[in-house]
């Protein structure tokens, strides 16, 4: 489990059900953390801030409704949801604190292109 230590400090709300003492994040199943119908951004730990932060100025001012997926892993990586959600809004973006190759990036777009998902994107990812 790799985790960025940036985020210790940070307050950020959850349910019930985390609070609970023997919650554990399901590995393999990423969380949508704002539902959405115009794009979808795919984030991975620290980015999902940026992300849901993006999402509301998208929103604010553009009148975009933007999905954000937390990811929470990415071995497993959580294909359907993925999928699913590009599919839903044709449109895809991933948002991460790595290189511009051979990121979780590039994984999610290899993945979309070998899957039925590609036939339903309406831009480039």
């Amino acid at each position: 489990v790799l985790e960025n230590e940036l985020l210790y400090g940070v307050e950020f709300p959850v349910t019930d059900d985390v609070l609970h003492k023997d919650f554990v994040i399901p590995f393999g199943k990423a969380k949508i953390e704002r539902p959405g119908t115009d794009v979808t951004i795919v984030a991975v730990s620290r980015s999902v801030q940026f992300s849901l932060a993006a999402a509301e100025i998208l929103s604010k001012e553009d009148g975009v409704n933007a999905e954000v997926i937390n990811l929470r892993s990415i071995r497993p990586l959580d294909r359907k949801t993925i999928i699913e959600s590009a599919k839903k809004t044709g449109r895809l973006v991933t948002v991460e604190e790595g290189w511009p190759q051979h990121g979780i990036g590039a994984e999610i777009c290899a993945l979309l292109f070998e899957s039925e998902a590609f036939d339903y994107l309406d831009a480039p990812v």
